[in-house]
């Protein structure tokens, strides 16, 4: 008995666009770079982190092109819209091009001084020096964006 080849269709690359196909959201946001692992993605998801088109979803749920994707990752609110569906992790280039970015701008970095900032071995501070730390502290808690 003689085995034939199977006539499969061509398989497409992970990178190519399928058209109307959809792919788990925990593989997609791990796939494109959102999230760094795959289990943190289902974690993200178990928790309420990631809304598809406004609405919690498992980790099971399917995204497909179109779809807005809301997640809350590393204290960062992301939003984005899915513009292809892939199923494999690709590099940061083509990540990029999976969809289209529309999350908020992160806030800026706070530029405060140190506050009682004290040289190696000096020793514990006087209450003079605590006082004055203490005094630096509430000139920094009064500034805006504080």
């Amino acid at each position: 008995m003689t085995s034939q080849p199977d006539k499969a269709a061509p398989q497409r690359p992970a990178t190519q666009p399928q058209e109307g196909g959809s792919v788990r959201v925990d593989a997609w946001i791990w796939s494109v770079r959102l999230i760094k692992t795959r289990s943190a993605a289902a974690t993200a998801c178990r928790g309420g982190h990631v809304r598809v088109n406004g609405d919690r979803v498992k980790p099971a749920h399917a995204v497909k092109a179109g779809d807005e994707v809301r997640l809350r990752y590393a204290g960062r609110d992301r939003v984005v819209v899915v513009k292809r569906v892939i199923r494999k992790r690709v590099g940061a280039p083509v990540a990029v091009e999976c969809y289209v970015d529309n999350s908020p701008p992160p806030p800026p970095r706070e530029a405060a001084a140190p506050a009682g900032v004290r040289d190696p071995g000096t020793g514990r501070p006087t209450k003079r020096d605590r006082r004055e730390m203490e005094r630096l502290r509430a000139l920094n808690s009064r500034l805006p964006g504080a």
